[in-house]
């Protein structure tokens, strides 16, 4: 069999099947496995997968959801590992790469184990932001720090006390499911979107929570200042009260039974205490990027890859997910530093692991890797996941309806809100009925939603997603699409919801076409559709529109026997 050939044109000595190592077994190092398994099969791949956690890879969005008992444990899983085994994926669980040996194509396990490779593909994810917290010292891990073994992958010098989780993996997924079912106090630090989530999950199941940030109002990099109070004010009618405006900077412990510290409250800056059973720390997510910086590889605030997730350091090694910054090469600024950073969604990881996965089978048998295309990014959509509360927003929205217009790329001299060689103005629209939680703001130039927001109109919402998709322009009377939430019935979409090509699963990016053909030849249940199309196994927040699409699609006649 011919020698490997790298894209910098250095032959490869090994004969054989490309030898393809995996770093990282979450979702995203899953689905590139899955994606992977027919050059396995074929005899073209020899794929070795080294997980540093001893569980097979799970949904790590969907952990919030298990924690407060929404979701069961099998509702996480991503990948049959048994059949990728069966199929001749070499996977190891519980071994953390500690070393990696760029020059002769080597790494290095904490079993001391050396595994060849002629391809790296780095899927390591991210690892929970621990605040600098007085009470919380040394329970940072350095970002560039190495861990010796799996254990210690992401703790600091010091494990996080007794009753204090960041609510990333199982083992806190099991000690906030103990806290809910006992109805206990929770102390939330974060508003973020999966902060949020929990918060509300949990009030919802029956305990008592409180959400405490520093910003005006929750989910501020998601939603403008009208929406995220309305937010809040539908948070605090479910049970779950924040207190916006409060900068923790202590953490106050009592002492257990057996002398370790317990966490009691949480101390604020304006000096109020949160007293509270469990603190859950979701205060964002970090690259785990030591592994990358120990081998010389260039990082930022991900490992820097270009549009064909290649390194930008060695053309043998790629990375994909949480891990991984994808930019244009030489686009570091004056400064050295590389704008942007990992997605930090799974959607894209999703589509990133689809697509490096198709470019290494076609080169492990002499196909052109650049014959297959990358899929092309979507724009990002943030869902709310909550019962009773409907929050979707997309884009920019941080514009002040009451700014003066300007035009993108004006120049000096010329007014504002004139269009500068044919670019159109930027318009803001809002609506707002506090009294029956509704709000919508919308973002145009030229039409064309460059963000937008909406929270308790969940038809709206769904409408202005449909358009920020496809790039559509909104109707001239965009009390068009204020009225769709309303009874009246004479009111037209202006896209097709139901579309053949319209998405439905934003994280795998699938269309109405292929759930209802999938429905329509006997997936009758939202899990067959799933396990057939994907659809509805990310961030779970189409299984309402999966479960209208089945019902809307005719169940297939049975077969009549030919006598």
């Amino acid at each position: 069999m011919n020698a490997h050939v790298s894209p910098a044109g250095a032959a490869s000595s090994h004969a054989g099947p490309t030898r393809v190592v995996l770093i990282g077994y979450g979702p995203v190092g899953a689905r590139f496995v899955e994606e992977l398994l027919p050059s396995v099969a074929s005899g073209a791949v020899a794929l070795t997968v080294l997980g540093a956690e001893a569980h097979d890879a799970y949904n790590r969005v969907l952990v919030g959801e298990y924690a407060v008992g929404r979701a069961a444990r099998e509702r996480l899983d991503v990948i049959d590992t048994a059949a990728a085994r069966a199929a001749g994926v070499d996977v190891r669980l519980g071994e953390a790469v500690v070393g990696i040996d760029r020059s002769r194509q080597v790494v290095r396990t904490h079993h001391d184990t050396r595994v060849p490779y002629d391809r790296l593909v780095f899927a390591t994810g991210a690892r929970a932001n621990v605040p600098t917290l007085a009470g919380l010292e040394r329970t940072t891990r350095h970002r560039l720090a190495r861990a010796a073994t799996a254990a210690e992958l992401d703790r600091g010098e010091r494990a996080l006390p007794t009753g204090v989780v960041a609510l990333r993996d199982l083992d806190d997924a099991e000690t906030v499911r103990a806290a809910v079912a006992g109805r206990k106090r929770i102390v939330v630090l974060g508003a973020g979107v999966l902060g949020m989530e929990a918060a509300l999950a949990a009030s919802e199941q029956g305990a008592e929570v409180v959400v405490v940030h520093h910003g005006d109002v929750p989910m501020e990099r998601n939603l403008d200042h009208g929406a995220g109070r309305l937010l809040a004010r539908a948070a605090r009618a479910g049970g779950t009260e924040t207190l916006p405006h409060s900068r923790a900077e202590e953490v106050l412990f009592r002492h257990g039974e057996r002398g370790e510290r317990v966490f009691e409250a949480l101390q604020c800056a304006d000096g109020k205490q949160v007293p509270g059973d469990l603190l859950v720390l979701s205060c964002g997510v970090a690259p785990r990027i030591e592994l990358a910086a120990s081998c010389d590889l260039a990082i930022e605030r991900g490992v820097l890859v270009d549009e064909e997730l290649r390194s930008w350091t060695d053309p043998a090694v790629f990375a994909i997910g949480d891990c991984a910054q994808v930019a244009a090469r030489g686009s570091a600024g004056p400064d050295g530093r590389v704008g942007g950073g990992p997605a930090g969604l799974i959607g894209p990881g999703w589509r990133q692991a689809d697509a490096l996965a198709a470019r290494l089978g076609a080169e492990a048998i002499g196909g052109d890797p650049a014959g297959v295309p990358f899929a092309e990014e979507r724009p990002a959509v943030v869902m709310l996941k909550a019962e009773g509360v409907d929050v979707v927003s997309g884009g920019d929205v941080s514009a002040d309806p009451f700014d003066e217009p300007e035009a993108s790329g004006a120049e000096p001299g010329h007014a504002a809100g004139c269009a500068v060689h044919g670019v159109s103005a930027r318009e803001v629209t809002v609506w707002a009925d506090p009294a029956h939680g509704a709000y919508a703001k919308m973002v145009t130039r030229g039409g064309v939603l460059e963000g937008f927001v909406a929270v308790g109109m969940p038809r709206t919402g769904a409408e202005l997603t449909l358009l920020f998709e496809r790039g559509n322009e909104l109707p001239a009377d965009r009390s068009v699409l204020l009225r769709l939430d309303s009874d009246d019935a004479g009111v037209v979409s202006t896209t097709d919801p139901f579309a053949p090509d319209a998405t439905v699963c934003w994280c795998n990016g699938v269309s109405v076409e292929r759930i209802t053909d999938a429905a329509a030849a006997g997936d009758r249940t939202v899990e067959c559709v799933g396990r057939s199309t994907r659809a509805g196994t990310g961030c779970g927040s189409c299984k309402g529109r999966i479960t209208e699409l089945i019902a809307r699609t005719p169940e297939a006649a049975p077969a009549v026997p030919v006598a």
